[in-house]
């Protein structure tokens, strides 16, 4: 898979940013990276794990950039940009993002934009982990992960087609929509699971030494619960419009369930069940 982009700076040493470096290092024809971190720690960190190119000179890993990622929360991107752009950001550089919501920077970004010569494009691979920082970096984290891109500022073809191929090139399967298309799916498959975890954690875990005696089914509902609670925090608050209406389905679904408990009506039950089987079953052959 070719990748356009021969200087690529990535600002953010997260679990996302750390894995992009190490998944862009490992390929065959690797472009330079540079991987910018805002303490001198977690650039020493970086380093220890193997990762070339780390820095906290913001000018020097902006330098050379022709594509620039934002790999840092949703609420710390525009300040960053304009951090960078300061700094000496290239004329030419493309610049995109890993945010879990896309209105808000799709607003933010393009003022910062407007008038220059720089062009964005949002982008939001669907990886990660409960776990976060350089600890849980992988070059594989990538792989198979469905990245989804947005253009509402309508960004020239060539460098859409470019930024795409670069994501396919970590292993990425890419897919185009709209800024309030992407929120307001992510609302529902990615934002709401994470507040139905949490809240299974809460109740179910109300007596946390209960947990001893939990099988899988009380590790796998609740996984995604140990999440950064100020990283999601920020993410369902920002996308908050859109998923308010998916929340609110899931209390009315929460209802029905309780009012079939409340009959004792175990026909209806398994109705509700099965239906939920059905809707789940496919996702074992993706």
């Amino acid at each position: 898979m070719k990748n356009d982009f021969q200087h690529i700076t990535i600002l953010g040493a997260g679990l996302l940013g750390g894995s992009m470096a190490l998944a862009l290092a490992s390929l065959a024809r690797p472009p330079k990276i540079r991987l910018w971190a805002r303490k001198q720690e977690t650039v020493d960190a970086a380093l220890g794990l193997g990762i070339a190119g780390v820095t906290a000179d913001l000018k020097a890993a902006v330098a050379e950039a022709d594509l620039l990622i934002l790999s840092v929360p949703v609420g710390s991107m525009a300040a960053l940009l304009e951090a960078a752009l300061a700094a000496g950001l290239p004329e030419h550089c493309l610049v995109t993002d890993v945010g879990s919501v896309k209105r808000v920077p799709h607003q933010q970004i393009s003022k910062i934009l407007h008038g220059r010569t720089q062009s964005f494009i949002g982008s939001h691979p669907m990886a990660g982990s409960e776990r976060n920082g350089l600890a849980a970096i992988s070059p594989t984290l990538f792989q198979n992960a469905a990245c989804l891109l947005t253009n509402d500022e309508q960004v020239a073809p060539a460098l859409t087609s470019a930024l795409e191929d670069f994501w396919k090139s970590l292993g990425c399967r890419t897919s185009w929509m709209s800024a309030a298309d992407h929120d307001e799916l992510v609302a529902r498959i990615s934002h709401l699971p994470h507040v139905i975890a949490a809240s299974a954690a809460r109740v179910c875990l109300k007596e946390p030494a209960d947990a001893r005696f939990g099988g899988g089914g009380l590790r796998d509902t609740t996984r995604v619960a140990a999440g950064n609670p100020p990283m999601w925090a920020e993410i369902v608050t920002e996308n908050r419009a859109a998923l308010i209406g998916p929340l609110q389905e899931t209390i009315a679904d929460l209802r029905e369930i309780l009012a079939i408990l409340e009959r004792g009506d175990q026909e209806q039950a398994r109705d509700w069940l099965s239906t939920a089987k059905q809707r789940r079953d496919p996702l074992n052959s993706l």
